[in-house]
């Protein structure tokens, strides 16, 4: 099987039921969503094994439901049956939950940043807000969009932040607070 079909020549792409030009707006949702999951396997790279077995084993989860979000939002078929399914957000906020205990309270908005990990895990978080943004414009665009996809996209976001906090705690590397910020979190 050669990887190039030249099918996309003409700047049109095949979906699960159909074709649409390349710019189509469900095509830019799940391939923001296929950048996201690029960005989650550099964060994996970054990550010692033996200090984050816990949020290696997230991560590989979540790159598989990336998949299937990037999936469900290309199949535009009559009778198509979606692959992601609601216990996949409750998992996450499960997740959620147990990091956000693990990390110092928060008061103020931070900094994007710390380890080179944390930081690649909140552009993920910031390319995952930009992901959900896109599927809400589809969703109001009238498309047949899996409305879980968003939600999921929303509670993954959290789950990036909260991830991207422990990785700076457990590698003793502070968070910085924003300096005008007030107290937003109480």
């Amino acid at each position: 099987m050669k990887l190039y079909t030249k099918t996309g020549d003409t700047g049109k792409t095949s979906l699960m039921g159909g074709r649409v030009r390349k710019d189509h707006l469900r095509v830019e949702a799940y391939g923001t969503i296929d950048e996201l999951n690029s960005f989650i396997g550099k964060a994996v790279s970054e990550l010692d094994s033996t200090v984050f077995q816990d949020i290696l084993a997230d991560l590989e989860t979540i790159q598989h439901e990336l998949f299937d979000c990037g999936g469900d939002l290309a199949n535009v078929m009559k009778d198509r049956k979606y692959k992601l399914q609601e216990a996949s957000i409750e998992v996450l906020e499960k997740r959620i939950d147990v990091l956000s205990d693990e990390a110092p309270p928060l008061k103020r908005f931070i900094l994007p940043g710390g380890t080179p990990a944390a930081a690649t895990l909140h552009i993920a978080r910031t390319v995952t807000r930009r992901a959900e943004r896109q599927v809400v414009t589809l969703m109001n665009d009238i498309e047949d969009v899996p409305a879980i996809v968003q939600k999921y996209l929303n509670r993954l976001s959290d789950y990036f932040f909260a991830a991207a906090r422990v990785v700076n705690f457990r590698m003793n590397v502070k968070d910085i607070e924003y300096i005008r910020s007030g107290d937003v979190f109480k």
